[in-house]
């Protein structure tokens, strides 16, 4: 006879286990402590085998009555419903492991090394915020490039091009990744660049040479922090890129040499990279000295000294001056070249002062050492003009008694 709804939720415990039979195999089984499972009993290969169906009542009867008749099915096609279940779920198990998220982590943990700590936070911190939460779970060779291209428009929607075009590189690297090691058979992500818009490449605001003064005389006057104001001096005389400056530990600075060894994992391009130092640039540090000298970091964060400062600090230090938008960090990287091109420094030293490597990277290592005292005598002359532009605004003027450098 067969159970009845009422049946099964009412059913009470016992002082020992009891079943309600409801046909075809299926039962009710009811435990001392209250609680009910559904198990259908039935016979494959001439074995006696038990499967289980569910929780009473998170699996109503009516539910229970549909697996036990899909449970029919699978042996009448000649199948063990308890063997197919194992395999179902191993293939979900396989499907987890095998998720575009789990599978980006283990592509970044392979190549993580090979670029530098901002490049690889940032790269990490796009995938867990644009990528993950709407493909990450999704067993990676099932996702079909629409839905890639869905993750994509949404970055697209907030103007963000170039995150557009980063990201459907990263993931393609990724899919290469999965199709190399037998996890997918496709890579979507080439076949997407046509269907997004294309990224016009914006250059950072940079400062011309007759606007160079204004800015230089306003920023002696900043009374804010004084460590974003020394940061965003020693940016402008160095060269380097912000993030690279940000991160500067005192271990890196050879006073003796003046000259700062910026490790590899810190350079865009991961190569050690010799920036020589004006005397304008070790006066800074010798101020700064007394202020961070005592922990590792040249300029820690407000918050958590063992972090450096923020990447936005030397962006609101310009903001606060009036500079928004006019110039940034990076910026100065341009001004510079612009003005030592223009006083006909070499350009080789100019480009290995702005870590713009050689692409032949045996040359660019012979150059690397070959130019270290051309540069330390083209970046003197560049720690004179800022000074001079600084306190004169004529720097003009100033550039008018310069040498033309040339390579020995």
């Amino acid at each position: 006879m067969k159970l009845t709804a009422r049946q099964v939720e009412t059913a009470k415990p016992k002082d020992k286990p009891y079943k309600l039979a409801d046909g075809g195999g299926l039962y009710l089984l009811v435990n001392p402590n209250g609680k009910r499972y559904w198990r259908l009993k039935y016979r494959s290969l001439g074995k006696e085998k038990l499967l289980a169906i569910g929780v009473y009542p998170d699996v109503s009867l009516a539910e229970a009555r549909n697996k036990r008749e899909d449970a029919k099915r699978t042996l009448a096609a000649g199948n063990d419903p308890s063997l197919e279940r194992k395999i179902e779920k191993l293939s979900r198990q396989q499907d987890a492991e095998n998720s575009f998220e789990a599978i980006t982590r283990e592509w970044y943990q392979r190549r993580y090394d090979r670029w530098s700590v901002s490049y690889r936070e940032e790269m990490l911190r796009t995938f867990e915020k644009d990528v993950f939460p709407y493909i990450g779970r999704r067993p990676i060779k099932d996702i079909k490039p629409m839905e890639l291209l869905a993750v994509l428009s949404k970055i697209e929607a907030r103007g963000a091009t170039e995150k557009v075009r980063k990201v459907r590189q990263r993931c393609g690297e990724v899919w290469k990744y999965a199709v190399v090691t037998g996890r997918a058979e496709y890579n979507p992500a080439p076949d997407l660049a046509s269907a997004v818009a294309p990224h016009e490449k914006e250059h950072y605001a940079f400062l011309t040479q007759d606007e160079l003064p204004e800015f230089l005389r306003t920023l002696n006057t900043y009374v804010g922090s004084v460590l974003v104001k020394i940061a965003m001096q020693l940016l402008i005389l160095t060269g380097v890129r912000p993030g690279e400056l940000r991160q500067a530990e005192w271990q890196e600075f050879d006073f003796e040499r003046k000259v700062w060894n910026v490790p590899a994992e810190r350079m865009k391009m991961r190569r050690p990279h010799l920036v020589p130092l004006s005397s304008q640039a070790i006066d800074l540090l010798n101020q700064l000295k007394p202020i961070t000298g005592a922990g590792a970091l040249l300029f820690p964060g407000r918050n958590n000294p063992k972090k450096p400062m923020s990447d936005m600090a030397l962006t609101v230090l310009v903001r606060r001056i009036g500079y928004a938008g006019r110039v940034t960090g990076h910026g100065f990287r341009h001004t510079m070249s612009t003005i030592l091109h223009e006083q006909g420094f070499n350009s080789a030293w100019i480009e290995l002062q702005l870590a713009h490597v050689d692409k032949n990277s045996i040359r660019g290592t012979y150059n690397h050492a070959q130019y270290l005292e051309g540069r330390r005598e083209m970046m003197q002359w560049y720690g004179d003009f800022i000074g001079q532009a600084g306190k004169s605004g004529s720097p003009l003027a100033y550039a008018a008694i310069s040498f033309t450098a040339e390579l020995e």
